[in-house]
Formats: structure tokens, C-alpha cells, sequence
């Protein structure tokens, strides 16, 4: 018998071990339930952490999707920017330049994630030096306090339950328009030197457009046949 053919699979991975992926988790599973039967959005499973190794292991994992004829696959990888001192720009720039060549897709938040979740009650264009200040600093835990989380802690479940679907496109609106702050303003065009910045908002509409993609019939346009 014919064997069924194969779906392409967006595969995801994230340097955050809870917060990211039970974001990315959340996402799919409030608008994309079908997934769960499809199998088409993967969140890799892995020990690495840093932008060069995330990068790496995502290039293997293409290198041996390719070897399967999975060459339709997509790949994207999620880490934070967090401080110069902790992970240097001659570093992004390997893992940005790395990526690019083998085709590999990153979303980047600047200095932390928290920046996008800050962006779904509100739009700001302040920087921060590092996660703890952006908590500490901004209206944040107020935010999250209307929620009724009172203790944020990174890769606390409930926070993708609370968020409406009206503070995700406000998010994703809000990001669009830092993206379009930071042309003007930034003094670099590098995502990994502006702050903040954050394009989350671009991996959750690619896994959007992937899903449709396969869900949808495809229906062939009909050809109205001349008679000759």
C-alpha cells in the first residue's frame, strides 16, 4: 500500500528550559489543539544553553532531517540576550552568522523573555541590564499582580493560562512596533545589540502559518477546459 507521506515538523529550540517552552506550549495548545494529533510543532528536548550550542544542535538535528528527505522541516531556535558581560557580541554574532548560513531561524529577546511578556499590557522601549532589573524596575509585577500572580517565578505554569487572547495580539502588536522603534533608533542593526528587543512575535506567526499551511485542503484551482 502507499505509504502515507510524511509532514514537515517546525522544530523549536529554546535555551529556557520551562519558561519558553510552556509559553510556546500554552500557544499551540489554545490555537493550535490539533497539533497534539499532528505532531507538526516539536519542542526539542535539550541540555544546551547557550546561543552557539542551541545553534549547533539545531544544524545537526537539519543535517539528519535532510538525510530523511525531511528537507521541508524548519528550524528555530530561542535564547535571551542577557549581558554583555555573560555572553559577549562577538558570540551572538557567530550564533546569528552561523545560523543564517545553514538557515536556521532565531528568536531573540532582549535582555530577557520577560520583555515579551511585558509587551502584552503594555508597549515600552526601555532598556534593562539584566532580567532581575526589568522585574524590579518596570511595571511588570503590577501586571502580573492584575493576573492574580503575585510570586512571578520563571517557568510558573499559569502564566500563559491568564493571558487573554487580546494581551497575545497586543503583544505581538506591540513587538512590531519596537522592531519598527529600533530601525529608528537603535544605533546598531544587530537584534543582539538593541534593548529591548524581542521578535517571539515572528516564531509564534511562522507556527501559525506552518499549522495552516498542512491543516488546510488543498484545493487545486479549476481549469475551465477550451473547446476546441
Amino acid at each position: 500500500g502507499d505509504s502515507k507521506p510524511i509532514n514537515p515538523v517546525l522544530h523549536i529550540f529554546c535555551e529556557g528550559e520551562k519558561t519558553e517552552p510552556n509559553y510556546l506550549n500554552g500557544y499551540i495548545g489554545r490555537f493550535h489543539s490539533n497539533n497534539r494529533l499532528l505532531k507538526i510543532i516539536k519542542i526539542e528536548a535539550t541540555k544546551k544553553n547557550t546561543p552557539r550550542e542551541l545553534v549547533h544542535e539545531a544544524i545537526n538535528k537539519k543535517i539528519l532531517a535532510l538525510g530523511s528527505n525531511f528537507n521541508k522541516d524548519v528550524f528555530w531556535v530561542v535564547f535571551d540576550r542577557e549581558s554583555v558581560q555573560k555572553y559577549p557580541d562577538i558570540l551572538h554574532a557567530e550564533a546569528h552568522n552561523t545560523a543564517s548560513e545553514h538557515g536556521i531561524q532565531i528568536a531573540l529577546s532582549s535582555v530577557c523573555f520577560e520583555i515579551w511578556l511585558l509587551l502584552h499590557f503594555e508597549f515600552s522601549t526601555k532598556p534593562f541590564c539584566n532580567c532581575d532589573e526589568l522585574i524590579k524596575k518596570s511595571k511588570f509585577r503590577v501586571h502580573l499582580q492584575s493576573k492574580g500572580i503575585t510570586d512571578y517565578e520563571k517557568g510558573d505554569k499559569r502564566i500563559f493560562s491568564e493571558l487573554t487572547n487580546d494581551e497575545i495580539m497586543n503583544a505581538k502588536i506591540n513587538a512590531g512596533r519596537l522592531k519598527e522603534h529600533n530601525k529608528e533608533c537603535s544605533q546598531s542593526d544587530y537584534p543582539y545589540q538593541q534593548n529591548p528587543y524581542t521578535d517571539f512575535h515572528i516564531l509564534l506567526h511562522d507556527i501559525d502559518v506552518f499549522v495552516e499551511k498542512i491543516t488546510k485542503p488543498k484545493t487545486k484551482p479549476k481549469i475551465k477546459k477550451e473547446i476546441k
